[in-house]
């Protein structure tokens, strides 16, 4: 059974919270709104919004959870078939490959089949890499 470190996948989804907060908050807000096709103005979805974030949150954070566990997992592999494969070299490449080969493609087809334009994805791949590289580094330090 792979050694996990089950305080380092929760304190990853914690950051990742964290980041999406100004990502999506003070960054990219209105760049992701206009890409969601929805006006940052319009004052009724915006208390929609409000109304509803806290069981998004709640349930953003699950999946956060689950990413983080998926990347744990992923790098437990990596490790134990590279055992060289350590410290930020061992997170950097588990968040990047994870990101590259899992959540490019998968957010590419918001693009290619949602209608999205380029500049609405490269928002969401952004936030993604950024994370992923950072919880890589966590888990690898963290074990």
């Amino acid at each position: 059974m792979p050694e996990i470190n089950y305080i380092a996948i929760l304190v990853c989804a914690i950051v990742s919270m964290i980041i999406g907060g100004i990502w999506y908050g003070p960054l990219f807000s209105k760049m992701w709104m206009e890409g969601m096709g929805w006006n940052p103005n319009d004052q009724a979805l915006m208390a929609k919004m409000k109304k509803a974030a806290g069981p998004a949150y709640a349930q953003q954070f699950i999946g956060s959870l689950l990413i983080f566990f998926g990347l744990a997992m992923s790098m437990w592999a990596f490790t134990t078939a590279d055992p060289t494969l350590v410290g930020v070299s061992a997170g950097l490449q588990g968040g990047f490959w994870t990101w590259l080969t899992f959540m490019v493609p998968v957010k590419y087809g918001d693009k290619l089949w949602g209608g999205k334009s380029f500049k609405f994805v490269s928002i969401d791949l952004g936030y993604y890499l950024v994370t992923l590289l950072i919880g890589g580094v966590i888990l690898a330090l963290w074990r």
